[in-house]
């Protein structure tokens, strides 16, 4: 499925079945998610984005053949083996921030269904050392979201700190598999949806989130604050004096890609805590009062992953274990699955299934 203009739609197109070169490997793609990522690109707002381009970046594959250079001292992905392919496709290896273990603000990097042709087809290419193994017990259309809503969130799980009480906002794709691993880590999770979102509020709850309601809700207040006894009244805002009120969250991830949704978790975040924006994406953030960002909060964003990422997350997340949930659409109906996403027509996450 090709995206050949801004604003799409995507078209079905068949193309010769390419060679591997260098340090590639071809795969026979098995299953790939679908990401507000590929909104983004079909909107035109990923300036670096080049079209015609086929999206998708989370990607599970087979390996059908070997590019020169690739297994040739015994490393690397071997014919008939199964792996992952996420949004980092490749980077320089050389700049400072490559060497210093931070590839994923190098500035030659190069990202799947961005830069290069990502997994909306039967087949792709990708360079092997972008490529991570994936148990064969977990199922293609399971493991494809571990790929990007799975790593980014663990990326941004980990730079919000030890927070007890973590707030989500957007509960989609990464916030549903992060709220599994924040609960197994021992964290109370805030899951806020969108207004009136039932369906995501109920996967929430049921994925042991202590409380879920709407984006444009405050949380309930911890008890020692709460003026509504044990049933948890919501906080008020602010003061008296117009300050944050004490707030019941020690940090949030933004993962929707609303900007005006930043003011609110700073306010929800008590002083000294973190508010993480997790998207590639976001509409503009309105101007707030100091006072949201005073008392020592941290505001910051998570750009990417690295291939260390990768291997971290995928082998933590049997542990957990990790269960996805996964709505498939066959490959052919890919600008269905996209418009669904963009509705928000289904909870957890979506996915291509070529073979479908």
């Amino acid at each position: 499925m090709l995206l050949e203009r801004r604003g799409g739609p995507l078209v079905l197109r068949e193309r010769s079945l390419p060679p591997p070169g260098p340090g590639e490997v071809l795969l026979a793609v098995l299953a790939c998610g679908v990401c507000r990522t590929d909104l983004h690109l079909l909107d035109g707002e990923l300036s670096q984005a080049s079209l015609p381009r086929v999206p998708g970046h989370q990607i599970v594959g087979r390996v059908l053949a070997l590019g020169p250079g690739v297994g040739e001292r015994g490393g690397g992905p071997r014919i008939g083996e199964r792996v992952g392919v996420p949004w980092l496709a490749s980077t320089c290896g050389q700049c400072e921030d490559c060497r210093a273990g931070r590839e994923n603000l190098c500035p030659q990097a190069r990202f799947t269904g961005c830069h290069v042709d990502g997994g909306f087809a039967e087949h792709c290419l990708a360079q092997a050392a972008a490529c991570l193994p994936l148990p064969e017990a977990l199922e293609a259309a399971a493991a494809a979201p571990l790929l990007c809503a799975g790593l980014i969130g663990h990326r941004a799980l980990r730079l919000a700190g030890n927070a007890r009480r973590l707030g989500l906002y957007g509960f989609g794709a990464s916030a549903h598999i992060v709220a599994q691993l924040a609960r197994w880590q021992g964290r109370q999770v805030y899951a806020f949806t969108r207004p009136g979102d039932l369906g995501a509020q109920a996967l929430a709850r049921e994925l042991g989130a202590v409380w879920a309601g709407g984006s444009d809700e405050l949380p309930p207040a911890p008890a020692s604050t709460s003026s509504g006894g044990a049933g948890g009244a919501p906080a008020s805002r602010h003061d008296a004096a117009g300050a944050p009120a004490a707030a019941p969250l020690d940090a949030a991830i933004v993962f929707a890609a609303v900007g005006a949704l930043v003011p609110q978790a700073l306010a929800a975040v008590r002083p000294g805590g973190t508010v993480v924006t997790a998207g590639i994406h976001m509409s503009d953030i309105p101007s707030f009062p100091y006072r949201l960002l005073w008392g020592e909060r941290v505001l910051r964003s998570v750009a990417n992953l690295t291939r260390a990422d990768g291997r971290e997350f995928l082998a933590l997340a049997p542990r957990v274990p990790i269960v996805t949930h996964v709505t498939a659409y066959p490959l052919a109906e890919a600008n269905e699955a996209l418009a669904a996403l963009r509705a928000g027509r289904h909870t957890g996450a979506l996915v291509l299934t070529p073979g479908a």
